[in-house]
């Protein structure tokens, strides 16, 4: 199997994060993630580690506002610029907004606050000086696997950090500033019609919103029911898209303490929704966050959980694209994530 990976990813490593009540704590989503699934890759005998290519911007603009991917670009510089203390002690800040954008009829403004609580809805979202290349390069992962599945017809593993489910057409949030599987499956929606089904813990707010008025990318999200966890907004099982889009998204809100049953009787639900839909390529956004024990979810899915729901998917036969994107239980992440991928090799 092919795995696209790339190094870049490491120089996006913010120093904090902010928590529920304004707990400031160390970022969850950071580098030693990425170890753990590589050094749990190395000792399997079908992993064939890839850099990704470059495929420019237009990929990624298809998807995203401009004024957003701009907006990235350019953040870090722009407040480095803003403050000399900032700029003689980098490595101690990362750019957060304190005022958040409630989206009424508001608009970016020219200043840098205005236009970062505009663009990013959470705390979790921290930009630092290697956060947009990471991004694009994360981004080019999702692309390259796209690529190399629809080309082969069969199932590659794009490594990609920062995740990207919670990045929405013009905004970050939740470690996400890019929608990597948003990216992959809109590319691959130019060659036939795709499913985009989502595993991960948290619901996929960014792909929902991205894709949510299209009939050519069907959607499905399984994940913590918002009305206990994030994204808390949305996510609900009334919302299943909207004009052309009407009846291509589902959502699967599961209650706390979902074990393997609940889960995979929820997944079989998914699967036949996609298997009536017929796509011709699959996106799977690969979240290992529903592990029992997952400091940032409330499910219990086992280890044998994870090899039932990955021999589920390949089951469908299709050529799919995995995408990473959560699971923070790194002592168990790589061993997860090898446990599930075994099912497409």
């Amino acid at each position: 199997m092919k795995i696209f990976y790339s190094e870049e990813h490491r120089n996006h490593y913010p120093p904090y994060e902010v928590f529920d009540g304004g707990k400031r704590v160390e970022y969850f989503e950071n580098p030693d993630r990425m170890d753990r699934i590589l050094s749990a890759l190395g000792k399997t005998d079908w992993a064939e580690l890839t850099e990704p290519e470059d495929f420019g911007l237009d990929p990624i603009l298809a998807v995203h506002d401009k004024e957003y991917i701009n907006f990235l670009a350019s953040c870090w510089t722009e407040w480095l610029a803003s403050d000399p203390e900032i700029a003689a002690t980098p490595e101690r800040h990362a750019f957060l907004p304190a005022t958040f954008a409630l989206r009424r009829k508001t608009r970016p403004t020219s200043s840098l606050h205005g236009r970062g609580g505009y663009y990013m809805m959470d705390l979790s979202a921290c930009i630092v000086a290697g956060t947009y290349k990471a991004a694009l390069a994360s981004a080019n992962c999702a692309l390259s696997a796209a690529s190399s599945s629809f080309t082969l017809q069969n199932s590659s593993f794009a490594l990609c950090r920062p995740p990207g489910h919670h990045a929405g057409k013009d905004y970050a949030g939740g470690y996400c500033f890019i929608n990597n599987a948003s990216v992959a499956a809109n590319r691959l929606s130019s060659k036939g019609k795709v499913a985009l089904l989502d595993i991960d813990y948290h619901g996929g707010n960014g792909t929902q919103d991205i894709f949510y008025e299209r009939s050519d990318v069907f959607t499905i999200s399984i994940h913590g029911d918002p009305d206990y966890e994030y994204p808390h907004y949305t996510g609900f099982a009334d919302e299943t898209g909207a004009g052309a889009g009407l009846g291509f998204h589902r959502n699967f809100p599961l209650p706390k303490d979902t074990g393997d049953e609940g889960y995979l009787a929820a997944l079989d639900d998914a699967l036949e929704m996609i298997r009536k839909f017929a796509p011709n390529h699959l996106v799977l956004s690969t979240g290992m966050d529903t592990f029992d024990g997952d400091p940032l979810g409330k499910f219990h899915v086992t280890r044998e959980g994870f090899a039932e729901i990955g021999k589920r998917i390949a089951g469908l036969k299709l050529p799919t694209a995995i995408i990473m994107e959560g699971g923070y239980a790194n002592e168990a992440l790589g061993t997860n994530v090898t446990t599930l991928l075994e099912n497409f090799k």
